[in-house]
């Protein structure tokens, strides 16, 4: 005998099912949805709020204070480091000789674990000097940053190329040499920029004000390439004033 189904139950029960696939749809979507970006501090005063913080720092020979007669206390990091919260923990990932690409794979995953709130980037003269090149460099930026932001909280600072044409090592050259790696730096630091901003990350403009760093010679060692400690101070407190920003 077939069973007759009353109009009002046969409402009630398409009610019901499309409330189960509203609310299955909803669990499905966020099972498969990719984990929450971590909240990131918008500026310096939400960082440096005098909570005790975590500081990380990701580089290369510079990133080690090489150049100076004291690195661990006359580098830019360590002198960014003096200036946090007391009770902060600062973390110098910068190896010596390091490209960017290998900081993907040495310093990256070390940075990812530690849970930092603040982390600085210098990493860009040895892949410029060493002839990486230009899409190779902005796609592991984009890795770079992508992950930092991605797998923390951290307030992301990074700086660009300054004028290396200025610096001593670089006196060998030609003018037209020392013109087509001046168009190439500009072109280097515009994709930096570019890169930055699709994260909201403050950039520190070496090339900008003459590039102070490289055309002042107390700022640059005896190398003729890494800054001198004067120099390591000038780039700690340009750092320190975009983190503060």
């Amino acid at each position: 005998m077939r069973q007759r189904i009353r109009p009002g139950s046969a409402l009630l029960g398409i009610c019901l099912l499309a409330l189960l696939l509203f609310c299955s749809a909803c669990n499905g979507g966020s099972n498969q949805s990719a984990r929450p970006t971590p909240t990131r501090p918008v500026n310096g005063k939400q960082l440096l709020n005098g909570k005790a913080l975590t500081y990380v720092a990701l580089g290369a020979s510079d990133a080690v204070g090489v150049g100076s007669t004291d690195p661990e206390t006359q580098g830019y990091a360590p002198r960014i480091a003096q200036h946090l919260p007391r009770g902060s923990h600062f973390i110098n990932l910068g190896v010596s000789g390091s490209t960017l690409h290998k900081a993907l794979a040495n310093e990256l995953p070390l940075a990812l674990s530690t849970s930092p709130e603040l982390i600085t980037i210098w990493l860009v003269a040895n892949d410029f000097v060493d002839g990486v090149t230009y899409e190779s460099y902005m796609s592991d930026l984009h890795t770079l940053l992508d992950q930092l932001q991605t797998g923390t909280h951290a307030r992301i600072v990074l700086a660009n190329l300054p004028d290396l044409t200025l610096l001593p090592s670089f006196g060998g050259r030609t003018p037209a040499q020392k013109a087509s790696i001046l168009q190439e730096i500009k072109r280097w630091n515009a994709g930096i920029t570019h890169e930055a901003a699709r994260y909201h990350d403050p950039v520190v403009d070496l090339f900008a004000e003459q590039s102070e760093l490289t055309a002042h010679p107390e700022f640059v060692s005896g190398d003729g390439f890494h800054p001198s400690a004067a120099g390591y101070a000038v780039l700690a407190n340009k750092f320190w004033s975009a983190i503060q920003q």
